[in-house]
């Protein structure tokens, strides 16, 4: 049992590692912004006192929110691998396939829009800002390359 938990996290691991060189890709090649792991950090910090914001930027900021945002983005990785297993079965550790992993990812790109967005004060799904459209299908592509990271890191401890 312990080996399965370990690898479901190891797969949550390796599929936020994908998702962050994806970033850094878009970043270099099309000069998309990293994401503001930071202003994340600040939105976790305040959950305690309000989920959903204005303009997280307003809000008073942490002096360790770039490290909180990185720790809870990778912790929600984590979560989504042992998801995946959790669902899929150990059986789909011995046999990895996509489609598992491919559904999970989408279906996560609605923590983003519906929590983390309204959250930080770009309304639902991005609505409130100037290229909601843009940003939605970033998302979902950037979901898909962190399915295809649960599925290779799948693959590769398998």
């Amino acid at each position: 049992m312990l080996d399965i938990v370990w690898r479901a996290v190891a797969i949550g691991i390796g599929a936020t590692v994908f998702m962050d060189i994806w970033a850094i890709i878009l970043n270099k090649v099309i000069g998309q912004p990293l994401p503001n792991w930071g202003l994340v950090g600040r939105w976790v910090r305040h959950l305690p006192e309000r989920v959903f914001h204005d303009d997280i930027g307003k809000a008073t900021p942490y002096a360790h929110e770039k490290a909180l945002g990185w720790a809870f983005h990778y912790l929600v990785g984590i979560l989504y691998g042992v998801i995946l297993v959790a669902l899929a079965g150990a059986g789909w550790l011995a046999a990895p396939t996509f489609l598992p992993a491919f559904i999970l990812g989408i279906v996560t790109v609605g923590a983003g829009w519906f929590l983390l967005a309204p959250g930080m004060g770009a309304g639902w799904a991005a609505s409130k800002l100037p290229n909601p459209t843009k940003v939605r299908a970033l998302n979902l592509v950037a979901h898909t390359v962190f399915a295809l990271g649960m599925f290779s890191t799948a693959l590769l401890i398998r």
